[in-house]
């Protein structure tokens, strides 16, 4: 009997063995992480290009979407190996700081301002978005912020801040801070008849339109920039450079331009490629 146990034993330690050596180790496995925006992931850009850097070099990218605050926190932190984003001014701070290697400009795409048909504001017309905004104010329609410290919740403070309208004092009434993605404010608008700022990528690609619609467009203020840049491994030793930096290199060449604008849903081009050599 002692005998039998000591057969089952060895053979249950054989077979664990031989599973060990047979399955790879997670730290074997070829990957990066990036941190970026809501839109990137929401627009399905990434589910398009990943795949084609993947097939090309054998390295996984997993992202972590976040608002582009909450996205160079995790950066800043060492917790991303690439950080792609959607705020120029806070990139700049970001490599400044010791945080980024160098910041490349990478695709730009732009903001605009949706509400509902009835337009109870009346901005459609607007001379620009400020003025829009001064009538959204006045007439105290509701206004669904992301309030997430996102590259869209930043180009939308800077806004009210040239339309002179402090919107923190309306903050509760009509003023509404979801704290959330474009995705989710994107629906909360929806719900409440309300006007919000997004990123035109995540508006196309939004399904829950309901009674919403572009209301103003196409001012230079809503211009939207995005940049890449590979997390400092001189600050946080753990980032894995090479592969990293070959991620960044692949955005910034003519493949990965030529992929980025080739993304399109019904027809429409979503980013715009916008990388200078030698910048």
């Amino acid at each position: 009997m002692t005998s039998r146990r000591h057969l089952l034993l060895a053979l249950a330690v054989t077979l664990l063995s031989a599973a060990f050596i047979v399955a790879p180790s997670r730290a074997d496995e070829r990957f990066i992480i990036v941190a970026s925006t809501t839109s990137t992931q929401d627009s399905g850009l990434f589910d398009y290009l990943l795949p084609i850097f993947t097939k090309k070099t054998g390295i996984e990218v997993r992202v972590v979407a976040k608002g582009t605050g909450q996205a160079i926190k995790l950066a800043e932190n060492g917790d991303a190996d690439v950080l792609f984003v959607h705020d120029k001014k806070s990139e700049k701070k970001f490599v400044a700081d010791g945080f980024g290697v160098k910041r490349f400009d990478v695709m730009y795409n732009d903001f605009i301002l949706v509400g509902p048909k009835a337009d109870p504001a009346r901005i459609a017309g607007a001379a620009d978005v400020t003025e829009a905004l001064k009538r959204i104010a006045a007439a105290q329609a509701p206004f669904a912020s992301r309030g997430d410290d996102s590259g869209t919740h930043k180009a939308e403070l800077r806004l009210w801040q040239a339309a002179a309208i402090d919107v923190k004092t309306a903050s509760g009434t009509w003023y509404r801070e979801t704290g959330s993605g474009m995705g989710p404010t994107l629906n909360t608008a929806a719900g409440m008849d309300a006007y919000t700022l997004t990123d035109r990528g995540t508006w196309l690609s939004f399904k829950n339109k309901s009674d919403l619609t572009i209301l103003a467009e196409g001012d230079k203020q809503l211009f939207n920039q995005y940049g890449v840049m590979l997390v400092n491994p001189q600050k946080h030793p753990q980032v894995k450079a090479k592969d990293g930096q070959a991620f960044v290199d692949w955005l910034i060449s003519s493949e990965g331009q030529q992929a980025i604008a080739a993304y399109k849903i019904d027809g429409q081009q979503l980013f715009f490629p916008n990388y200078v050599p030698g910048s």
